[in-house]
């Protein structure tokens, strides 16, 4: 199965395309699959980012929202705007604030996909007002 994820209109899903889900922990598996990032880049990048510390509880690696986000960073900075590792660890400590809010602008669901959620919503409700 191939780990490229590419949108309705044929072209490769961006940053700005990809929502996070409204999760309090992610398993290091489901960072890889949102992130498309291999897992032992992931652990990589632990050891080389201090603002990328994930919990560990029973042997597992859990990633918090704020964490899946700082892996977006790290990704962008590294694949799209060619820092090295090094200039990358530097650009995120001198702006981590300013980069968090370009990438939860990013994150952000458009208004067609906020249509759609409100129109499912609308149903459900129409659904249990019934049932009442």
């Amino acid at each position: 199965m191939g780990r490229s994820r590419k949108l309705r209109t044929g072209r490769p899903a961006s940053f700005a395309d990809i929502l996070i889900p409204d999760k309090l922990y992610f398993r290091i598996g489901e960072v890889s699959e949102l992130t498309e990032t291999e897992p032992y880049v992931l652990r990589y990048w632990e050891k080389e980012f201090p603002t990328l510390r994930p919990e560990r509880k029973s042997k597992q690696r859990l990633y918090r929202r704020k964490d899946v986000e700082t892996v977006f960073i790290i990704k962008r900075l590294l694949y799209q705007e060619g820092f090295t590792i090094e200039g990358a660890r530097k650009q995120l400590s001198s702006n981590s604030e300013e980069l968090k809010q370009q990438t939860l602008l990013r994150s952000a669901p458009d208004g067609i996909e906020l249509k759609a959620i409100k129109r499912e919503l609308e149903s459900i409700l129409t659904i249990l007002s019934r049932k009442c």
